[in-house]
């Protein structure tokens, strides 16, 4: 039998780690290759990691709530061949290589010559007994160790630190001794659930990802000042061509053409216009962004939003827009987005009209300094000025709401860039090829 190492893979080049949320295999199970072993949890993105191989799985070595870093072993899959199979990816950071190479080459010694941990009433996996076997740690001191694990188990980190505060004592100190001499960990203050006072009310706790943009949503109001600019807009022109040219869109690209990306478009030509809101702050300095990378707010399955990001946004034409934003936001439907999808954005859109919105004050989305909500496009009167005078019209029309970050982006850049917008959106030539 082999044992294959399954590592937490890459998701994208500025996410390191992740958080086990659930493991959808037990020791024991059966699993087969691409199936998913467990769930985890990066700051935004909820995602499934998948067996490479197919065997049983023999070992968990991180539990549920864990934060692992890319690249680490996070369970043993029996196969059946004949040796020890560990699969690093190409694409992998030199330093998680570096610290796999290290972990499969002491995997290997502990195949080799394993050591005898039979005396010891706790489960202990192949990583621990073997750094224990390099470090000189008995039987008995790895008993005596509180394992953060799961039911108790005695992790890396947990043997690690074991053994870096024991080399800080003058001499080797026996478990017992090393157990009266832990620190006693302060009661952690819990607050207590909200009691129903009429008896009929239903107390539900947030999940893990309403917890997280309820901290975004209070820690960006507290970092920033925001101040909002309104404009209203006649997007006739983009209504009758759309209408017009949807369903053939449809049939040549087999992409459904809505208005966000028309929006979209707009939006990155004006932030060329106005590269003062495609900036973050950091301290007391100003970042100015080389690329224009549009987040976009989307559902996820459980009703909860995301800002999946569109790369150089200002390079697509029409076509390449429309497809990345059925894209991307398909995928925040169906709970597939990759941590990376969700990177780098500079400059944030969110369409409030969706739900019927006129307009909103939406919240930047730190460390951006501006948000455009799009309002719902309806029909109204309207003076309209021809050589012959004026008179009343139907008209398309919708309201852009711009918040800004008043700390770096002055009321004049804040209205001027969402005039720009604005003027893009009433330009729309509605012969216009697609």
């Amino acid at each position: 039998m082999a044992r294959f190492e399954l590592k937490l893979p890459k998701m994208g080049e500025s996410v390191a780690e992740a958080t086990i949320t659930n493991w959808l295999k037990e020791v024991g199970d059966r699993i087969e290759a691409d199936e998913a072993v467990l769930e985890i949890a990066t700051d935004k993105v909820d995602s499934e990691v998948p067996s490479e191989v197919s065997g049983i799985l023999v070992e968990q070595l991180f539990g549920k709530d864990d934060l692992v870093q890319v690249g680490q072993t996070i369970a043993i899959i029996e196969t059946e061949s004949g040796e020890l199979v560990s699969i690093v990816k190409e694409e992998a950071a030199p330093e998680a290589v570096a610290e796999v190479t290290k972990t499969v080459d002491a995997a290997k010694e502990s195949v080799a010559a394993p050591v005898d941990f039979s005396d010891s009433e706790k489960f202990l996996s192949p990583l621990v007994k073997n750094i224990a076997k390099e470090e000189g740690v008995s039987v008995a001191e790895l008993t005596a160790i509180s394992g953060t694990g799961k039911e108790g188990r005695v992790t890396k980190n947990d043997i690690l630190d074991y053994v870096k505060n024991r080399a800080s004592q003058p001499t080797a100190v026996a478990a017992s001794v090393a157990e009266v001499q832990k620190p006693v960990a302060a009661p952690v203050a819990q607050k207590a659930a909200p009691v129903s006072v009429s008896g009929g009310d239903e107390i539900i706790e947030m999940d893990r990802m309403r917890k997280l943009i309820a901290g975004y949503m209070v820690a960006s109001v507290q970092t920033s000042a925001h101040v909002q600019s309104f404009i209203e807009v006649d997007v006739t022109n983009i209504v009758k061509w759309r209408e017009k040219n949807k369903n053939a869109f449809e049939k040549r690209e087999g992409e459904k053409l809505t208005y966000t990306p028309i929006f979209m478009e707009a939006v990155a030509k004006a932030i060329k216009d106005f590269p003062g809101m495609n900036i973050s702050v950091d301290g007391d300095y100003i970042i100015k962004k080389k690329n224009i990378n549009l987040g976009m707010a989307a559902s996820l399955p459980n009703g909860n939003l995301i800002v999946p990001v569109i790369k150089n946004a200002d390079q697509l034409n029409l076509v390449g827009m429309a497809k990345a934003v059925n894209d991307l936001g398909g995928r925040a439907k169906a709970g597939k987005l990759k941590p990376d999808d969700t990177q780098g954005g500079t400059y944030t859109v969110t369409n409030v009209g969706t739900f019927g919105s006129v307009f909103g004050t939406p919240i930047l989305n730190q460390p951006q300094v501006g948000i455009l909500a799009l309002g719902a496009i309806r029909k109204m009167p309207a003076v309209i000025e021809t050589r012959d005078g004026d008179f009343i019209g139907i008209r398309q029309k919708m309201f852009l709401s711009h918040s800004y970050d008043h700390r770096v982006v002055d009321g004049a850049l804040g209205g001027s860039f969402v005039k720009r917008v604005a003027e893009y959106l009433e330009a729309f030539d509605v012969n216009r090829d697609v």
